[in-house]
């Protein structure tokens, strides 16, 4: 997409935030050639930090594409932010509702338009105690079964340094350095035309993540470890127990 065409929030937006993100972080990006084009994407990254949302944005956007975000359908509803948001054309998300149907609809339609839609398919971030990559939900694998759209895996190594979870700590001193590696589409074929059960989308997740955590061992070395799994909730597991009962 032609910068000379975001219109005034975008590049509002932008002016806003990249001078911002030049200052405070040292870059080194890599597979950038991966999101370029005009065709629908669904970039995956990692989520390692509060801050990851500022410096895949950065990297999106020197790739030369915008990136559109899921956000809670309840940021859109505040007074001006909420008008804002939709105006950088970033997508609401109803969650645990009726509503949901509707944000997949938006969803659709923005890849359908050739935009670049990022998704955390961990949904939250990692809560692996060195920051590998957790298994994920299965909705970056919904939409791209939906609609053939390329899954881009991006791994982020350093804005934990910015903001660490594990902390809450904020950094503020300028140069910090952040690693963002972009690879090619993930090989989904193996799916194409398949049913969307709930085991063919947690097949398509793994494979997904995989790929994620893949990029992100070049990145810090060494060998990685098996996708995290998130412990049952207590509710969770009480409710398990009950139904075997």
């Amino acid at each position: 997409m032609a910068r000379r065409r975001l219109g005034f929030w975008r590049r509002f937006a932008v002016v806003l935030v990249k001078p911002v993100m030049t200052v405070w972080t040292r870059r080194t990006w890599r597979g950038m050639e991966h999101l370029r084009g005009d065709g629908g994407m669904i970039i995956v990254p990692n989520h390692v930090s509060h801050a990851d949302p500022l410096v895949s944005a950065h990297f999106i956007y020197d790739s030369g594409r915008w990136p559109q975000y899921l956000g809670k359908a309840s940021l859109f509803r505040v007074p001006v932010i909420g008008w804002i948001l939709h105006r950088c054309r970033q997508i609401p998300v109803e969650r645990g509702t009726v509503d949901a149907v509707k944000s997949l609809d938006a969803l659709v339609a923005a890849l359908a338009a050739g935009g670049a839609v990022v998704i955390y398919p961990e949904g939250t971030t990692t809560k692996e105690p060195e920051l590998w990559p957790m298994k994920g939900k299965t909705g970056a694998a919904r939409l791209a079964l939906a609609t053939g759209a390329p899954v881009i895996p991006v791994a982020m190594w350093g804005p934990e340094r910015i903001f660490d979870p594990r902390t809450s700590r904020l950094n503020p001193r300028p140069r910090i350095p952040v690693t963002v590696v972009a690879g090619p589409p993930v090989d989904l074929s193996r799916w194409v035309g398949a049913t969307p059960t709930r085991a063919v989308l947690e097949e398509m997740t793994d494979a997904i993540m995989l790929r994620v955590r893949d990029l992100l061992a070049e990145i810090r070395g060494g060998t990685p470890p098996p996708l995290w799994e998130r412990p049952a909730r207590p509710g969770a597991r009480r409710q398990q127990q009950g139904g075997a009962a």
